[in-house]
């Protein structure tokens, strides 16, 4: 099912894809206060949902909104809580790009323009998460979110060093089984490629969320480090970024990333 905007894709296995950052939409009317169609995109988690296109085939549900993030973040507390206190991080309907670039030439969203974003995309984006782990936690028992996300290897603002190939999200393991994340840290760690578990990222607001292990849903987020599906510019310009899908070069981590979710399937399928 596709509407102007958001993307779902039913499948009847105990697991749900979540791409809330691969849009690059910016609806008329919110274009013009950015500085750049450019910069309003370049933090986009580019291609991923190309990268998972496989995830049809296993039985997965996956939902997708076509709006930027820079637009709205769906992925971010409603609330305006930061999630990371202490930390570099972007806001409900950012301001700056991860560089720390401003986005608006002028005036940013004030309160009524945030509240009239998170009612026409972020209110509905979460309806159909929520729809869809309902339909499936009542066919099966339950169900694991599987957030999908990238970002580059470097981004000094947010993090220091190189980050992990593999970095997987759990809140400290509030969001999901021990033996879910533990499967999912299994495979990262027999790729040879480096992985973390609750480091730099430990699980937006969406596996927070909706991570109730105790009714059935198990949340967790995995956060690629760019470099292993795309050739990454060693700084990243409007005339370099973002570089084309390559189905070569992504097909190097796809038969990782299948093992991944295939071993979300089969902790679902077992008996809580």
């Amino acid at each position: 099912m596709t509407g102007d905007w958001l993307e779902i894709h039913r499948g009847d296995a105990p697991l749900v894809i979540g791409f809330p950052h691969t849009g690059t939409d910016i609806p008329a009317g919110i274009d013009d206060g950015f500085v750049s169609p450019w910069l309003a995109r370049k933090d986009a988690d580019w291609w991923i949902d190309r990268l998972y296109a496989f995830a049809a085939g296993l039985g997965a549900t996956t939902v997708r909104t076509r709006i930027s993030r820079s637009v709205i973040d769906v992925n971010r507390d409603p609330s305006g809580a930061s999630l990371y206190p202490g930390q570099a991080t972007t806001e409900l309907c950012p301001t700056t790009t991860f560089d720390g670039e401003p986005l608006y030439r002028a005036a940013t969203p004030d309160a009524a323009e945030i509240e009239r974003r998170r009612a026409t995309w972020f209110a509905p984006y979460h309806a159909a998460l929520d729809a869809e782990l309902a339909r499936l936690r009542a066919a099966h028992g339950r169900v694991v979110l599987y957030d999908a996300h990238s970002i580059l290897s470097h981004v000094p603002r947010l993090f220091e060093g190189e980050l992990p190939q593999f970095n997987i999200g759990t809140n400290g393991g509030a969001t999901c089984d021990p033996a879910l994340a533990s499967a999912v840290a299994g495979i990262c760690a027999a790729s040879g490629q480096g992985y973390v578990v609750d480091g730099r990222f430990r699980g937006g607001w969406t596996t927070r969320h909706y991570g109730r292990p105790g009714d059935g849903i198990h949340a967790i987020q995995m956060e690629l480090a760019m470099r292993g599906y795309l050739d990454e510019p060693a700084t990243p310009a409007e005339h370099n970024w973002p570089p084309g899908f390559d189905p070569a070069r992504a097909a190097e981590i796809t038969p990782i990333l299948t093992d991944i979710l295939t071993a979300c399937i089969a902790f679902a399928h077992q008996k809580a």
